[in-house]
């Protein structure tokens, strides 16, 4: 019947992945980072974050693929927070779970606010493990860049990342570490689409 198959459907609802990154600015802790990752919408990106959150794959030579102890190697004040090159650490490396690079999968979701969680890439096509987080709307990146994922606390963190001293090549001053990364429970999808918080444009809950 028409109520039996819309059930099913119910029932076979796609869940998102969930996953927390403690963070550490020189040696003090900063706090944790909770995030969504978008699999109903980019479940090839959003796989790729979370088994590298995870550790459980490895390159074709034998290494380990894991953002666990890699460091936010880039911050610009007002724009976004960079990481995931677990290689060499300066944004020239990283690797994916399926090889150097993979495509981009969607533009679906847009960088509307504070707290979106992106790929960051060198071009069309080259998705790797490095990612940022915005600190502000930059919808210039839109149609670029795919977002597969949001904060959904800790942008207090998110903030405080954005007001590490950096250098002239926005390197911050002292090292700002992914301390600890884990999976945690799977939230509903539905949640992807911001509904059960109201943020204004800087991330930051109005409700």
């Amino acid at each position: 019947s028409i109520i039996k198959m819309s059930t099913t459907a119910n029932e076979k609802k796609k869940k998102n992945s969930k996953v927390f990154l403690e963070i550490r600015i020189g040696k003090q802790p900063a706090g944790r980072l909770e995030l969504e990752l978008f699999e109903a919408d980019c479940p090839r990106t959003a796989a790729n974050f979370r088994h590298l959150v995870v550790g459980d794959r490895r390159s074709a030579q034998g290494r380990r693929l894991r953002i666990q102890g890699s460091a936010f190697h880039r911050v610009i004040p007002g724009f976004m927070a960079q990481g995931g090159d677990f290689t060499k650490g300066d944004g020239t490396g990283g690797e994916s779970i399926y090889g150097p690079t993979f495509e981009d999968e969607n533009f679906v979701h847009r960088h509307t606010r504070a707290g979106m969680l992106s790929m960051a890439n060198a071009g069309k096509n080259t998705n790797g493990s490095q990612f940022f987080i915005t600190l502000a709307p930059t919808d210039w990146l839109d149609g670029k860049h795919t977002i597969f994922g949001r904060v959904l606390s800790g942008m207090k963190v998110v903030k405080r990342l954005g007001r590490v001293e950096v250098d002239h090549n926005n390197r911050p001053k002292v090292p700002v570490k992914i301390f600890k990364a884990r999976t945690v429970p799977a939230v509903s999808a539905s949640s992807a689409s911001g509904k059960d918080k109201v943020f204004d444009a800087m991330g930051v809950s109005i409700q």
